[in-house]
């Protein structure tokens, strides 16, 4: 593997360990993306779709939110999101501050009535009203609906997974092994790297899906639902092959449950290629040495501030 085709992708790091304010609001962020009482019915947090400890995925084809309703599209990994250029396979969120802001009020979701319903409920938890204090210390009202997402964000930027390919790019020879880099010959030989490149080996763009030949499922336009332009139709957000192996099913409708499947599709849809089951087993192979996990301290659950006499119940 030459030098200009590892130059094509490049490594990434662990989270730093914090300190001071920026510690205290990636504990009070960790606490929020896993606290039920956030949603309407007091049964949905963001680690329900998002899970933490399943690399960041729920598993589901979409995700089930308020009263069994089904999203129309797969939920992504929050691993490595903070690095992508931006959020929802629409793009329609510039960062993962503004990505949490999203579910929580969506109705199919979390159901929150409102941004307010959302600050009333914290200012109702006396655990969350001094933790808002301390990880806010110059605001008025650090309890917002604001500094919630900006919370959140803080300890979803903590979610980077460094593996041994990182190693292997960082200039360790043994980081992977023959197969793996076999592997990712085949990756960078049959034209993945067009979409899939840079540090998430993909994140980085949007691209038409099917590009060169029509995909089967024409019911979720991508883009151009978002904008309306007609050049935007059926154009996705390019996901992250970073633990792949780990968060299938696959595509924006999550119908592909298998990962082999996944990537024969893509090398005919976007590639209009025909690839082997010994290519594709190959290809795999190299994906699967990026499984990493962030530090362990955020696959915690951590421990949530009692609710106070004034948390709103949930709806029957």
């Amino acid at each position: 593997i030459t030098k200009t085709e590892k130059g094509m992708f490049a490594p990434i790091k662990a989270a730093e360990a914090p300190s001071g304010v920026k510690a205290v609001q990636i504990k009070l962020g960790q606490q929020l993306f896993h606290d039920k009482r956030l949603s309407k019915n007091h049964d949905i947090s963001c680690n329900s779709c998002h899970t933490v400890t399943n690399y960041g995925v729920d598993g589901e084809p979409t995700p089930p939110g308020h009263k069994g309703h089904r999203g129309g599209r797969n939920s992504p990994t929050v691993m490595n999101a903070f690095a992508h250029l931006s959020q929802f396979w629409d793009g329609r969120a510039a960062d993962v501050e503004a990505q949490a802001k999203g579910p929580v009020l969506a109705a199919g979701e979390m159901a929150m009535p409102s941004a307010e319903a959302v600050v009333a409920t914290l200012n109702s938890i006396p655990g969350y009203v001094t933790t808002f204090k301390a990880a806010f210390p110059n605001e008025k009202a650090p309890v917002s609906y604001d500094n919630f997402a900006k919370a959140v964000g803080a300890f979803e930027r903590q979610l980077s997974t460094p593996s041994r390919f990182d190693k292997y790019l960082e200039g360790d020879e043994k980081a992977l092994t023959d197969a793996e880099k076999v592997g990712f010959k085949t990756f960078i030989s049959t034209g993945c790297t067009m979409c899939h490149n840079g540090a998430l080996l993909g994140g980085n763009l949007y691209q038409k899906v099917g590009l060169v030949k029509a995909w089967p499922n024409q019911k979720d336009q991508g883009r151009f639902d978002l904008t309306k332009n007609e050049a935007e139709k059926m154009m996705f957000k390019v996901p992250s092959l970073r633990n792949i192996e780990k968060t299938g099913p696959y595509f924006h409708d999550g119908q592909t449950a298998d990962l082999s499947t996944a990537v024969k599709m893509m090398a005919e849809y976007q590639l209009g290629k025909q690839l082997s089951d010994a290519d594709t087993a190959s290809i795999i192979t190299f994906l699967k040495s990026t499984t990493a996990e962030p530090a362990a301290e955020y696959l915690k659950t951590p421990a949530l501030p009692k609710s106070g006499p004034k948390t709103p119940a949930p709806d029957p």
